[in-house]
């Protein structure tokens, strides 16, 4: 039997996480199954199991176009609230975070690091108290400060943003910062290359 993830332990899995933080804090929009699949890295059979039993429950609805099958949050009830609202201080940093960083000139890569990156994928411990991001390449620092600062509002907690040069982040260093994040977990943020 797998394990709970260490970010939620109600939950059965982290792809359960992942699929309800995408669709949850994104309401006004739809998803196709292979959209959900690709985005939680997993088959499309495991997450149309996991949609049928949330649509049962009444937290998604879907509906079918031709032969997609397209799922979105239930907005018209009380679950959904306080479920988008946990799913954001838990599992909300990848996506939010990977959507709003996508639409950032000179953005090349991007991490969450930390606490949280360390609960994410796993090691047991107590609930992060922030979100650590590393920013790979030379986006306008106000931007970025702007930016964490809006992510930081939605997801109900401080996101701390270290902007680092591609070169440094590619050499071998002895920068104790950049050596003690490669050290521990990372969470990479899965950005959409069209977008910048």
């Amino acid at each position: 039997m797998k394990a709970s993830p260490s970010l939620l332990p109600l939950l059965r899995s982290r792809m359960q996480g992942e699929l309800l933080a995408i669709l949850l804090l994104h309401p006004e929009r739809e998803y196709s199954i292979t959209e959900l699949a690709e985005a939680c890295g997993v088959s499309p059979t495991a997450v149309l199991r996991e949609v049928e039993r949330l649509v049962e429950g009444g937290i998604l609805e879907d509906r079918r176009v031709g032969r997609s099958r397209l799922v979105k949050a239930r907005t018209d009830t009380p679950l959904y609230r306080p479920l988008s609202e946990l799913m954001a201080v838990t599992f909300g940093p990848l996506p939010l975070l990977a959507e709003a960083l996508s639409g950032l000139q000179g953005v090349r890569e991007a991490y969450i690091y930390g606490s949280w990156a360390a609960r994410y994928l796993g090691e047991p411990g107590p609930p992060p108290g922030d979100v650590d991001v590393l920013v790979v390449g030379s986006p306008d620092p106000d931007t970025l400060f702007d930016l964490a600062e809006d992510v930081s509002r939605r997801l109900g907690r401080e996101v701390s943003v270290h902007r680092i040069s591609p070169e440094s982040w590619a050499a071998s260093s002895t920068d104790p910062f950049v050596t003690s994040v490669r050290e521990r977990p990372l969470a990479p943020l899965l950005l959409d290359q069209e977008a910048r």
